[in-house]
């Protein structure tokens, strides 16, 4: 490989001689082989994308302070377009795990935004004087955390979680009416409609999307202009003003950016981070009661519940002919597992704090981006290929259900709790239908028992 040699404040550096990258950017390649997870990791994408996105504004709010000349910012803004467009991602090689700040990033998307525009305008253009006019790494990294975040929760998350509650919603529509055994403590319990158990799955899924539609708008609340250490040194005080206006611009889709209301609180803490990482964890955790469920009710196909049949995606053993496994759940229980495992970094992270600047800002811009990604992939799957194509075996609800003792709790208010109880376990014992046992040992008659006990009514609670 050819070299060139590049010099910073600490000296010359050899560098690649096709990179566009500088020193700086060399120096952490150097320092950090440590994961070979590159910021232009797939999950990370979007965190390179808004460093461009933040150089891009910042140079269009520094030409309207007439802080540099047109020239300059022209070719600043076409380059920082390039690489919010993705097409030079290759040029970030540094390590996930680096300085803390995340200042190798930013100075890798400075030098790298400087040798285009540069190439571009035909003059010298400065990765630090020009690139970086009016911005430190210090906020420029917990900016570019919000709107990577909130493009991948808008473009990636919000449809898959739509998709998986229309799917369920769907679902439910169409099993309303059949009835199965509901089940507490994984112990028969009285009857519910299928669709309610599913709209339960529902239910929580729009609750969390809630709760992460408030934390969206707080991630457009943007520390850009803090500079330093939240006192905005080196930035004109109309500078975060402008920024916001223009990032509002690059966003389009009717968003609104606007300034933190201290830039002292979002430079030292990851405060948001934290809240959109736990209610992702929260989402993770639903996900797993969806998942666990689908795999109980798949249980089987002959000594298990059986109450459904999820679609056979895949051979399910390489010992046992004939053998079919609920892979998609499995394998969204394990995405889900990862998410709360993201969430413990983001929280060991965010703690990081120390004073007036938070110093573990690439782990949490990794883990936040890597929980959303895996569920926005994790949800959009078990829609597909678990949700949508499962059937439901009726004949095995109907047995179930009509030697549920359970059903017995419909007698309370007519025979009493423990002779309700005796008959339940008479039946649960001779593993016989609870109203045959009822009418043996009551005076009511079968057709009111009948009535009584009908799983449809049962299911739709009341006296």
């Amino acid at each position: 490989m050819k070299y060139r040699i590049e010099k910073d404040s600490m000296g010359e550096i050899k560098v690649p001689q096709k990179a566009m990258w500088g020193a700086q950017t060399q120096r952490a390649v150097n320092n950090f082989p440590i994961s070979g997870i590159k910021m232009d990791f797939p999950f990370t994408k979007s965190f390179i994308s808004s460093l461009g996105l933040i150089k891009d504004a910042a140079s269009k709010a520094n030409l309207r302070l007439k802080l540099i000349s047109f020239k300059k910012s022209k070719a600043i803004s076409k380059a920082a377009k390039e690489v919010w467009r993705e097409k030079h991602h290759h040029e970030f090689p540094i390590d996930v795990f680096q300085t803390g700040s995340g200042t190798s990033s930013n100075m890798n998307a400075n030098e790298v935004i400087a040798n285009l525009a540069s190439k571009y305008s035909k003059i010298e253009i400065s990765p630090n004087d020009d690139v970086n006019m009016s911005q430190s790494s210090n906020d420029v990294i917990p900016t570019a955390i919000k709107i990577s975040a909130h493009t991948d929760l808008t473009k990636k998350l919000f449809p898959s979680l739509d998709e998986l509650i229309k799917s369920i919603e769907n679902k439910a529509d169409n099993l309303r009416g059949i009835i199965k055994t509901g089940r507490t403590h994984l112990m028969d319990a009285m009857p519910i409609d299928f669709a309610e158990e599913l709209n339960a799955w529902s239910s929580q899924l729009r609750s969390s999307k809630e709760t992460l539609l408030v934390l969206e708008k707080k991630l457009l609340e943007l520390p850009q202009g803090g500079t330093a250490i939240g006192s905005g040194i080196n930035a004109h005080k109309q500078f975060t003003k402008y920024f916001a206006q223009e990032m509002t611009k690059l966003l389009g889709n009717n968003l609104k950016c606007i300034s933190s209301k201290n830039f002292y609180h979002e430079l030292s803490a990851q405060d948001c981070s934290v809240q959109l990482s736990g209610e992702l964890k929260n989402l993770a955790v639903i996900l797993m009661k969806i998942s666990n469920d689908l795999r109980w009710m798949n249980s089987g196909p002959l000594t298990g519940l059986s109450e459904i049949e999820l679609k056979a995606l895949q051979p399910g053993s390489s010992i046992m002919p004939g053998k079919v496994n609920p892979v998609i759940p499995e394998a969204v229980t394990m995405a889900s597992a990862d998410v709360i495992g993201n969430d413990v970094s983001i929280t060991v992270a965010a703690q990081s704090g120390n004073f007036q600047l938070n110093v573990m800002l690439p782990v949490i811009a990794y883990n936040l981006l890597k929980s959303i990604n895996l569920l926005s992939g994790a949800m959009s799957v078990l829609s597909k290929k678990a949700i949508k194509t499962f059937k439901v075996n009726k004949k095995n609800l109907e047995i179930s259900l009509s030697k549920n003792p359970i059903l017995v709790t419909a007698l309370n208010p007519i025979i009493g709790y423990e002779n309700a109880a005796s008959i339940a376990k008479k039946a649960y014992k001779e593993n016989r239908p609870i109203i045959d046992v009822a009418y043996e040992e009551t005076n009511i008659s079968r057709a009111k028992l009948e009535k009584i006990l009908d799983p449809i009514k049962l299911s739709k609670g009341g006296i």
